[in-house]
């Protein structure tokens, strides 16, 4: 069952600190490219994920989980609902602790998928609203 109580995010929040955004743009309308930018402010390393763009926010931008050279904590999905589920397989694989589907992306078979593997999930939230919410 995904993580839905203020104390659940919070302890997510608090125990990330590298962060994949999975469909991040540079597209100055898609909400992606800003929320990553709210990240790194907030002192999270974050790490650009799109096949599309060699780079975003200034950062190098990778185009499959994969391929990132680092350990990632969190996956933080921008893409639409119907793409979550190869997303989630493959956070699986390289072992992130976390999957945060942003607003409006929900995959109760990936999140499951996700669980059993032991990831801890969040559903259709906003990362940026809830960490201002709960890290107050």
């Amino acid at each position: 069952m995904p993580i839905v109580d203020d104390n659940g995010i919070r302890q997510v929040l608090k125990e990330t600190r590298t962060i994949a955004v999975v469909g991040a743009s540079p597209k100055p309308w898609r909400d992606s490219g800003s929320i990553a930018q709210f990240l790194v402010n907030k002192g999270y390393t974050v790490i650009p994920v799109n096949p599309n763009y060699e780079e975003v926010i200034g950062l190098k931008c990778y185009p499959t989980l994969k391929s990132v050279p680092v350990r990632i904590d969190m996956v933080d999905i921008f893409r639409r609902s119907k793409e979550v589920l190869p997303i989630v397989k493959e956070a699986i694989e390289i072992g992130a602790k976390t999957i945060w589907m942003q607003l409006e992306v929900e995959d109760e078979a990936a999140a499951a998928l996700a669980e059993k593997a032991g990831l801890r999930v969040i559903m259709d939230r906003c990362i940026a609203i809830e960490h201002r919410h709960v890290m107050k």
